[in-house]
């Protein structure tokens, strides 16, 4: 019954509060010079509402459906929030698009640079009820607050933006497996040895975890390879996630999954799926968890010091995404002990903007 009520605040909540419609994507003619903006590459399973408009429904498409965003991020942008427009997008205060283009999959790649920065990519496959404006304005919050050098590009699969819509969501991201799939296969043949990171969050991970089953399946260790994979809470059924690796195997570096024990989120798809857990909601400390994840050979990490901005505690990973720097540090300080499987937990002491991203091996060592 605890369960069943705490569902229903969910969906309370859910419902009052107000979506950004896709008049967010009008395009603003010009940014201020003080404005930092960035392009953000999309791929997408949703159909187009006209085909040479970036509208996109929450229909399916068969064919992966391109597009380019050049997006303003504001001179007062504060990291872990998304300024969204009231009215007309000023882009003085809010996230705005100055600039975009329709494309097509040959367009899409030949824009895409080869050198520097350019190399490296990062594909973020978005989780359970996000409509694709809200997909893509992440995105762009993630990596400006990350500075992580790297092409930042959004894989959008057909999400229904409503809590109801669960079951269709499921669906949707599994209806999505072979466009993500060739998507991965596409950046790595034409990133020469440049490094792929894929970050999935709550049901898209359960879609990336797919895509490398099926890319295992396939032979395609070559693309295999080159991907580096966090998923961000996770909503995987534990059993299910269990028959993937299984298929998967270990990956290099460690498929990392980013957990809080106090997911609500992940407590009602817990209750809606028969009281399987979730893997995105263990616990670190559990013995067994710490020793299957050495089986498996992924890499756990506890966040549930970060402070969550929904009240379901679902989206820790956004207040990850600005001490990004300081985690790449840390795995070279401590010998790169982060970087091997096991179980580890956020040390809270550290979780501040001027202080190092450490993470407390020690409470559970995996050697």
């Amino acid at each position: 019954m605890k369960k069943i009520s705490l569902f229903l605040i969910m969906a309370m909540l859910a419902s009052c509060a107000s979506r950004p419609g896709p008049d967010v994507l009008q395009t603003i003619s010009q940014a201020p010079v003080t404005a930092n903006t960035i392009t953000v590459y999309s791929a997408t399973t949703r159909t187009r509402k006209d085909p040479s408009e970036n509208i996109f429904t929450n229909g399916r498409s068969i064919s992966t459906n391109y597009a380019r965003f050049t997006i303003s991020i504001p001179p007062t942008h504060e990291a872990g929030k998304i300024e969204w427009p009231s009215r007309k997008p000023d882009p003085k205060k809010d996230f705005t698009v100055v600039g975009q283009a329709v494309l097509n999959r040959e367009s899409f790649l030949k824009e895409l640079p080869e050198k520097g920065e350019g190399r490296r990519v990062v594909v973020f496959v978005h989780g359970y009820n996000y409509n694709f404006q809200e997909s893509l304005f992440r995105l762009a919050q993630l990596r400006t607050d990350s500075k992580l050098p790297a092409v930042p590009i959004l894989f959008a699969w057909p999400s229904q933006a409503a809590l109801t819509g669960y079951v269709a969501d499921k669906d949707s991201a599994t209806f999505s497996r072979d466009n993500l799939t060739q998507l991965l296969v596409d950046l790595a043949r034409d990133r020469k040895q440049g490094e792929i990171m894929v970050f999935a969050h709550s049901m898209g991970g359960w879609l990336t975890a797919e895509v490398l089953r099926q890319l295992k399946l396939e032979g395609r260790d070559d693309v295999l390879a080159k991907l580096t994979v966090v998923m961000a809470a996770p909503d995987i059924d534990a059993d299910v996630f269990i028959s993937q690796l299984n298929v998967i195997g270990k990956m290099s570096p460690p498929l990392t999954i980013l957990v809080s024990r106090d997911d609500r989120a992940l407590e009602a798809s817990t209750f809606l799926g028969a009281g399987v857990p979730r893997i995105g909601a263990l616990d670190v400390r559990d013995d067994v968890v710490r020793q299957a994840a050495v089986k498996a050979g992924v890499r756990l990490i506890d966040i549930s010091s970060l402070k969550a901005s929904d009240p379901a505690n679902h989206d820790r990973f956004v207040a990850l995404a600005a001490l990004h720097p300081n985690f790449d540090a840390a795995a070279n300080e401590n010998g790169n002990t982060v970087g091997k499987a096991g179980a580890f937990v956020f040390d809270a002491i550290g979780a501040t903007l001027s202080s190092p991203f450490r993470l407390a091996s020690h409470v559970v060592n995996p050697n």
